[in-house]
């Protein structure tokens, strides 16, 4: 799909379809032109009046997208985004070949042009995405290749490209998210993400390192490969660098949890919906498609991903119940579960990348299923002691729509981690499951300001929109969107 910025008037397009706002029952100002004979305000009323209701209608040589906006008054971020892609989707499934886009005229006097063509751009890549790759007989490919995003001044144009840069970026960074997540474990192995990584640094030109077993053996990281000593795949630790800051500034990193298959290892899980543990390298998957997006628009800040990712399997050399290993840290853990292995393989993670000296760590993981019972699948858990972190996260999850929600951490909860044979346990019992998980993973980031994000719940859909969402890319882009403006201040 390509994608333009021009001054532009409804009447005059020469575009197969025209997308154009309804604010209530009001039709847009935009299409005066074209409405000589009222009968297009009139067709309004057919259009639902909840935030994204759409209506096609046929002219004379071309088609009209109406979409609903709501109150005019009310207008803000959340209710463009859910217009969006509503109009994006409506698009996609449709037969026109090219369209001309005026909802970022109508949303530009509440939310500023830039972010409105952002959120528009966002919302067709996210919604021309397709995982077909898999299929016998290829579904049909969407017809629409062109789009123009309308501006009402000459002067506007460079505001508006710099907003559909970013949101084309951060829908190509959702998306290859979200390939990676789909992708079945058989084919998205360690190996296979590692090669995914120095493909995507070549891209951009990153430095990628990925460490193999011996050097991870070197390094003492005997939790992380516990978990991977059941299974046959090599496991890896992938290491991207993303330099857009001054090379004397000191980088974020983020460390994303990848185990491209998770059976629970001895600890079998059940087998209802096993499949979807593949989706258990979607922290993993955040931390690539985060590095694509800002690589694409060329944040100016310098951003580190360390992604440990292993399978987790059952076998005669699988870790077992009761075993106990020594971490990077040096510090030992006894396994009471060995279903509780992806904290084993962050926390050596976590140890290894105090080496660069972080401004701060992130982690994301797909962590526990307590914290769906929580929060759901409409939040990640957010875990901080570092109140002003916290409050950076949360207003770019407000900015975005990627919502999260703060969960405590206080040292009470260690109490649970105890072991009589141990340093800690890697599970602390049924209550608060997702705290004591960043309860464990508090213990090894004493060195560094740290926020972790439990993304079981959003991730990925299950039944029939089963699939990654590309959460909580949005979120962390624009975190370090507003990190990098407020550098250059």
């Amino acid at each position: 799909m390509e994608f333009s910025i021009n001054l532009s008037v409804p009447e005059k397009t020469a575009a197969d379809c025209l997308v154009l706002p309804v604010f209530g029952t009001q039709l847009s100002t935009l299409a005066a032109g074209l409405d000589k004979d009222g009968w297009l305000a009139e067709t309004c009323n057919e259009l639902g009046d909840s935030v994204g209701s759409t209506l096609y209608i046929p002219l004379p040589g071309r088609r009209v997208l109406l979409v609903q906006l709501g109150d005019e008054k009310k207008l803000n971020a959340d209710a463009l985004r859910k217009a969006a892609l509503a109009a994006a989707k409506a698009l996609v499934a449709g037969k026109s070949t090219s369209a001309d886009i005026f909802l970022a005229i109508a949303a530009a006097k509440t939310l500023g042009l830039k972010d409105a063509v952002a959120i528009i751009a966002q919302a067709l890549v996210f919604e021309s995405y397709r995982f077909v790759q898999f299929k016998s007989e290829p579904e049909v490919a969407p017809v629409l290749t062109a789009v123009n995003i309308a501006v009402s001044k000459k002067s506007e144009v460079e505001k508006a490209e710099h907003g559909l840069q970013a949101g084309v970026a951060l829908g190509h960074g959702m998306n290859l998210t979200r390939d990676l997540g789909n992708l079945p474990g058989n084919i998205c192995t360690p190996t296979y993400l590692a090669n995914a990584a120095h493909l995507l640094a070549a891209s951009y030109k990153m430095k990628c390192t990925v460490l193999e077993k011996p050097e991870m053996e070197a390094l003492g990281m005997g939790s992380f490969l516990s978990v991977a000593q059941g299974s046959i795949e090599p496991p890896k630790l992938i290491c991207l660098e993303y330099q857009g800051g001054k090379k004397s500034e000191k980088p974020v990193v983020l460390v994303g949890k990848g185990i491209t298959f998770d059976s629970g290892g001895i600890s079998l899980k059940p087998g209802l919906d096993m499949d979807e543990m593949k989706f258990d390298m979607c922290g993993a998957a955040t931390v690539m498609g985060v590095i694509r997006a800002i690589a694409e628009q060329g944040l100016p800040i310098n951003v580190v991903g360390v992604i440990p990712t292993c399978e987790n399997m059952p076998s005669g050399k699988a870790v077992k119940p009761g075993d106990i290993v020594t971490s990077m840290s040096g510090q030992t853990i006894e396994i009471l579960n060995t279903d509780a292995e992806g904290r084993l393989i962050l926390c050596d993670a976590l140890t290894y990348v105090a080496r660069y000296e972080p401004e701060l760590v992130i982690d994301i993981a797909t962590l526990t299923g307590a914290i769906i019972i929580g929060l759901g699948n409409v939040a990640s858990g957010l875990f901080t002691t570092n109140d002003q972190l916290a409050d950076d996260l949360i207003k770019a999850s407000n900015e975005t729509g990627d919502k999260t929600w703060r969960m405590p951490l206080w040292d009470d909860y260690q109490e649970q981690l105890k072991s009589n044979f141990a340093d800690m346990a890697n599970i602390g019992g049924r209550a608060a499951g997702s705290i004591t998980a960043a309860a464990f993973l508090s213990r090894f980031t004493k060195e560094y300001t740290w926020a972790h994000l439990d993304i079981a719940g959003v991730a990925h859909k299950s039944g029939a929109a089963k699939g990654a969402t590309g959460r909580p890319v949005p979120l962390l882009v624009e975190f370090l969107t507003q990190r990098a403006a407020a550098k250059k201040k």
